[in-house]
């Protein structure tokens, strides 16, 4: 979440939050290809989450994209049957309708949706793998400095034929520990929250901490993901922690 400033125009580079979301869009016609790989241990079953992601830039403020899961899972309860296939294949839309650019700072806000398609097996990886059609609706607000960045993330998910309908917010801080140069080099330390209210009443809040090495067009990073409150989520689903570890390319 770096950024550089250069004369005579601005230059925005940095690697993108690692468990939430970013309003900073690169150049039109950029490919950005990525992968976001999750262990995430449940009460009942510890699941693989390997994603490839494609993301495509056909205008400076639009981005389309496309996130592919397979799904590995591993029971440890014995009413709880192990899988390996396709998960829930999503496509992703974002607009980019306010920017504000100024020396060494940029503030941006974009208006994000998720489709999320029925193409895996049914099981408690919420978000990953749930054989039915969900949709997600969102705004994205950043702010990024040559010191530190703080992205927002707020919005709403709607699941007609389940339970999970909640609202999300996410907070993110970034903390670039090298000088900012252009081509990109930068190590970057995030501090990352998840909160989520389901219409029902439950709740979750999850912390995530996590580091991050980019240089030019290669971003590698890693996080560990953990509860700080679960309430009345359901044993089947509820969390013990993610280790979560990632790469993008930029074409």
């Amino acid at each position: 979440m770096a950024v550089a400033f250069m004369c005579p125009k601005s230059i925005w580079a940095q690697g993108p939050p690692i468990t939430g979301d970013k309003p900073i869009m690169l150049a039109k016609g950029n490919v950005v290809l990525k992968t976001l790989s999750e262990v995430r241990a449940l009460e009942k079953q510890t699941a693989l989450i390997s994603p490839l992601m494609v993301h495509y830039i056909p205008q400076k403020n639009v981005l389309v994209g496309v996130h592919i899961p397979l799904i590995n899972t591993l029971s440890v309860d014995a009413d709880t049957e192990s899988m390996s296939g396709l998960g829930d294949v999503q496509f992703l839309g974002k607009y980019q309708f306010y920017r504000n650019d100024q020396m060494g700072k940029t503030f941006r806000i974009v208006a994000k949706t998720l489709q999320l398609l029925p193409t895996g097996q049914e099981t408690d990886i919420e978000g990953q793998s749930e054989a039915r059609y969900r949709s997600y609706y969102g705004f994205v607000a950043g702010l990024e400095t040559i010191k530190y960045g703080i992205s927002n993330e707020t919005g709403i998910k709607l699941d007609p034929a389940g339970d999970t309908d909640l609202w999300r917010y996410k907070l993110g801080f970034g903390l670039p520990l090298k000088k900012p140069v252009y081509p990109v080099d930068q190590i970057n330390l995030y501090f990352e929250y998840q909160s989520d209210y389901y219409f029902d009443g439950r709740y979750m809040l999850l912390y995530g901490q996590g580091i991050q090495y980019a240089k030019k067009r290669v971003t590698l990073e890693t996080a560990v993901q953990f509860p700080l409150f679960q309430i009345d989520i359901p044993d089947a689903r509820k969390r013990r922690y993610s280790l979560i570890f990632g790469a993008r390319y930029v074409i």
